[in-house]
């Protein structure tokens, strides 16, 4: 009867109450105080600057604040405002849409694949070509940089090339010109794009156990493409969603590169996003609830397309 009792005090453990409950997540939280320590610092910063902000933002967008006054409840009059009246928000999102299709799904691919390129290089290299790619990302001199390649006299690199080489006879103007300000900043958008995600897919690579080629090679598998779509890709999942996720949220809130290369506004609002847009009422023209209200769409819009990648990346978790 003893050894029965015993087996079902193993198989079935009792549930705690709340009180219970409580004090073994303090008792955790005890032990575990140095990493607590540690992580404090990062959670305070990110809750008083990324997580009040967003709670926030919802209840603003239904206001008119503008910074001075308190907030005045206007219902949903932002919201209408913004996608009946507000013809440069819709120039935005077109803008926008344009900016995720093109530097989110192929700076993705384009981090994969140079990622894997360094996987297969010399220790050495692997550590220069690895800190060449991701150093654009966190470099802001890299503005200064292609603006002297596209500025818009004959000094400028790219038309003094061209001119030299008898492409054109005067300078094009890169950055004014709406037919190509959009383009400039979507090109120079890609070549700082290698940020964390570019890392995580590197991290991938390296962690993969090199037992599980062997392994496959065992199994009929004969060439590096074969390896890298049923070895190498289902093993990097972790590191994919992660890079997919930062990818298209980069995406979807592009603006810095285009206010720093062709102003706020852009001529004729040909690079501004919907990160413009609400820096343009927030920051700008002070009109709090309406930035709150156009930051809340872009959210809500990053929100749904980073549950269509968890979904579709979802069977690599397993």
């Amino acid at each position: 009867m003893e050894d029965n009792n015993s087996a079902v005090a193993i198989g079935q453990e009792k549930p705690l109450n709340k009180q219970s409950k409580f004090k073994y997540t303090l008792h955790q939280m005890k032990l575990n105080a140095g990493c607590y320590g540690l992580l404090a610092p990062f959670m305070i910063l990110f809750t008083v600057f990324i997580i009040i902000p967003v709670v926030i933002s919802l209840p603003l967008g239904f206001t008119n604040f503008n910074m001075v006054e308190m907030p005045k409840f206007v219902g949903l009059s932002n919201f209408y405002t913004l996608f009946l009246n507000d013809d440069v928000f819709m120039i935005a999102v077109k803008n926008t849409l344009v900016f995720a299709i093109f530097t989110g799904p192929f700076s993705y691919a384009l981090s994969f694949f140079i990622a894997w390129l360094i996987n297969e290089m010399h220790p050495k290299l692997k550590t220069f070509f690895t800190f060449v790619f991701y150093a654009p990302s966190m470099t802001p001199s890299v503005y200064i940089i292609w603006q002297l390649f596209m500025s818009g006299d004959s000094y400028g690199f790219i038309n003094s090339i061209m001119m030299d080489l008898g492409f054109i006879n005067a300078p094009v103007q890169w950055l004014t010109d709406t037919r190509y300000i959009l383009g400039v900043v979507i090109v120079v958008q890609l070549w700082i794009s290698m940020g964390a995600g570019f890392l995580a897919i590197r991290a991938g690579f390296q962690n993969i156990d090199k037992s599980m080629y062997e392994a496959g090679a065992i199994e009929g598998i004969r060439n590096r493409w074969q390896e890298l779509f049923l070895i190498t890709v289902p093993s990097m999942g972790p590191q994919l969603l992660f890079a997919a996720v930062m990818q298209i949220s980069a995406a979807f809130t592009v603006g810095a590169v285009g206010q720093s290369l062709v102003g706020l506004p852009s001529t004729d609002y040909a690079a501004h996003t919907i990160m413009n847009h609400a820096t343009d009422y927030g920051t700008i023209r002070y009109e709090m609830g309406y930035a709150c209200a156009i930051c809340f769409i872009l959210f809500a819009a990053m929100l749904l397309v980073n549950k269509l990648i968890t979904w579709l990346l979802g069977k690599y978790l397993d």
